[in-house]
Formats: C-alpha cells, sequence, structure tokens
C-alpha cells in the first residue's frame, strides 16, 4: 500500500449538502477527499483510488444495490488498510452487521465529534497532522 503524506478519504453519501459538510469536516481534519453519491459509486471508485485511501466515512441509507453496512464489508475484505466510519440517523447496526473493526457514528455530529471518534479510532500513523491538533 503507497502511503501518501496527506491521506485520503472517501466519503460515500446520497444527500448532497450532508456530503458537502462530510468533505469539508475532513479536509478540515487534513485529508483529502473521494466522494461518492451512494455505495455502488463507491465500489466502483476504490479500485482506482484505494491504494492511497486511510479512511471511509459512509452514510447508511442510500440508493442502489449496496447500503453502508455492505460497503463496510466490502472494504474490510478487498482493502483491510481503510479504517471505516460508518454514520446514520435512521438506523444502528444489529450484531454482526458491521465487520471487526468499523466503527458507529449516530447522525446528528458536529465536526468535533468526528474529530474526537476519528482520533479514539486512527492509529497515530493514520492521523494527518490538522486532526492531532483540531479542537
Amino acid at each position: 500500500m503507497a502511503q501518501s503524506t496527506v491521506p485520503f478519504a472517501l466519503a460515500v453519501e446520497d444527500d448532497p449538502f450532508a456530503q458537502m459538510e462530510i468533505v469539508e469536516i475532513l479536509q478540515d481534519a487534513g485529508f483529502r477527499c473521494h466522494s461518492a453519491d451512494d455505495g455502488d459509486a463507491a465500489k466502483e471508485m476504490l479500485p482506482l483510488f484505494a491504494e492511497s485511501i486511510t479512511l471511509l466515512f459512509s452514510d447508511v441509507v442510500m440508493p442502489g444495490a449496496t447500503n453502508g453496512f455492505d460497503l463496510a464489508r466490502h472494504v474490510a475484505e478487498h482493502y483491510p488498510w481503510i479504517e471505516i466510519v460508518i454514520a446514520s440517523g435512521v438506523m444502528r447496526p444489529s450484531e454482526g452487521e458491521m465487520p471487526p473493526g468499523a466503527t458507529f457514528i449516530a447522525k446528528p455530529f458536529s465536526a468535533s465529534m468526528i474529530y474526537d471518534h476519528l482520533r479514539e479510532i486512527l492509529p497515530d500513523g493514520k492521523q494527518p497532522e490538522p486532526l492531532k491538533t483540531a479542537a
């Protein structure tokens, strides 16, 4: 896996305004971002960009055949170096629905909630510098 100096995150969210907010929060934390409108599009993008991605941040309920839980399992199986955060304001994961190591955050969330969560789950080597100092 190739590591760049500024890590990439993949933000997957079907609501354009929520996607913009997530991308902005992740960029402020120090990530460069790829974004996809649903799980199917994210699965198509992953082979192209996965080597540089260190974080998947995905909604659960989206159009298409691949929901956020399906996407999380796909990423864990095929791209095990990518840390996974799943977010939803509609549903919570049932036991076994998310792969080991994936974490869940409830919507609505704030930037500081996401920063705290990322600091907790990302090893130091995967934390962009701004995240280490973001308040």
